[in-house]
C-alpha cells in the first residue's frame, strides 16, 4: 500500500480492537485552543489549555507521555504539555474501557498528572470524553483538509479521499471503536455537541466541489449527494474492519494480512469511481 501521503502510517493494529495508549505527534501539529478558567491568582493554572491534534494517522502503538523517572507529574507551568497528555490517555482510556467502564484514576495514571488537573482542564468524565469525540473528529477532517483535493482531477480526488479514508481507519482502530461506542448510545454525546456542524462540514463541502466538477467534466453523472459518497465510502472501509476477524474464521482467509488491505484499498476507491460514472 502506498502511504506517500500518509505520513507514519503503521499497520501494527489492523482490527477494532482498542489500543493501549495513544500519543501525541510530535510533527505536523494541529491546534485547537480551548480556554479552561483556573482560580484566581493561581498562575500555574490561569492558562489556556491547547488539545494538540498529532499526525493525520498518528502512531497508534504509541505510548501516551509518562513523566521521567522520579518525577511525579508533569511541569503544572505546560498546560499544552499536560493537556496533551491527558487528552492521549483518554482516548486510549475511553477506546479500551468505553465510556461507562473508564476511570478517571486511569486516565490520571495515564497520562502521569493528579486527577484534580484533568478536571480542571476538561471537567468531569462526560465532558472529557466530549472533548476525546471533538478531538478525534477534529484529527480526520483536518487530515482531509491537508489532502488539499481542491485542485485534483475530479475521479483523481474521489480515489485519494476514498484510499485516504480505508488507510486511516487501518491506523486509526481507536476512532472506529469510539464511533462505535457512540453509535451503541445513539449518539447521545454528539447530539448535546454544538461543535459537530462545525467540524463536519467543511468535508461535505469539499466533496460537493468535487462532485460539481465531475459533473462539468462528463467524469460523474448528475445529481449525487455527498453524503451518500461519503457514507459509502466509510461504509466499505467500516465492514471490513468491523468484521475482519469474524470473516478470516468464516471463509478461511486472513483478512488482517497487509496484502488484502492493500487489496482492499483500491477495491473501495474502484467501486466508488464506478457507481459515480455517469
Amino acid at each position: 500500500m502506498s502511504t506517500d501521503r500518509l505520513p507514519n502510517l503503521s499497520y501494527e493494529f489492523l482490527s477494532v480492537t482498542p489500543v493501549a495508549s495513544v500519543s501525541v505527534g510530535a510533527s505536523g501539529t494541529w491546534f485547537v485552543s480551548e480556554k479552561f478558567e483556573g482560580p484566581s491568582g493561581n498562575a500555574e493554572t490561569d492558562a489556556v489549555a491547547v488539545q494538540t491534534l498529532p499526525d493525520p494517522v498518528p502512531r497508534a502503538a504509541s505510548r501516551a507521555a509518562k513523566p521521567p523517572a522520579g518525577r511525579t507529574g508533569p511541569v503544572t507551568r505546560d498546560p499544552e504539555r499536560t493537556s496533551a497528555a491527558i487528552l492521549a490517555a483518554a482516548i486510549a482510556e475511553f477506546s479500551e474501557k468505553g465510556v461507562g467502564g473508564a476511570r478517571i484514576d486511569r486516565v490520571a495514571d495515564r497520562a502521569g498528572v493528579n486527577k484534580r488537573m484533568i478536571y480542571h482542564y476538561f471537567g468531569d468524565k462526560q465532558a472529557l470524553y466530549g472533548h476525546v469525540l471533538r478531538t478525534l473528529y477534529g484529527r480526520i477532517r483536518a487530515a482531509e483538509r491537508d489532502l488539499k483535493l481542491e485542485s485534483s482531477d475530479p475521479a483523481e480526488a474521489i480515489r485519494q479521499l476514498a484510499l485516504f479514508t480505508w488507510r486511516y481507519f487501518v491506523a486509526t482502530p481507536e476512532f472506529l471503536s469510539l464511533l462505535a461506542a457512540e453509535n451503541l448510545a445513539r449518539a447521545d454525546t454528539l447530539k448535546r455537541a454544538a461543535w459537530t456542524d462545525e467540524v463536519n462540514s467543511p468535508l461535505i463541502g469539499m466533496i460537493s466541489d468535487i462532485l460539481k466538477r465531475g459533473e462539468a467534466s462528463g467524469q460523474f453523472k448528475r445529481g449525487l449527494d455527498p453524503v451518500d459518497v461519503y457514507v459509502t465510502i466509510a461504509g466499505l472501509g467500516w465492514f471490513y474492519l468491523s468484521n475482519q476477524h469474524t470473516l478470516s474464521v468464516a471463509f478461511g482467509r486472513d483478512f488482517t494480512e497487509e496484502r488484502r488491505l492493500d487489496i482492499w484499498g483500491e477495491h473501495v476507491a474502484d467501486v466508488v469511481l464506478a457507481w459515480l460514472k455517469p
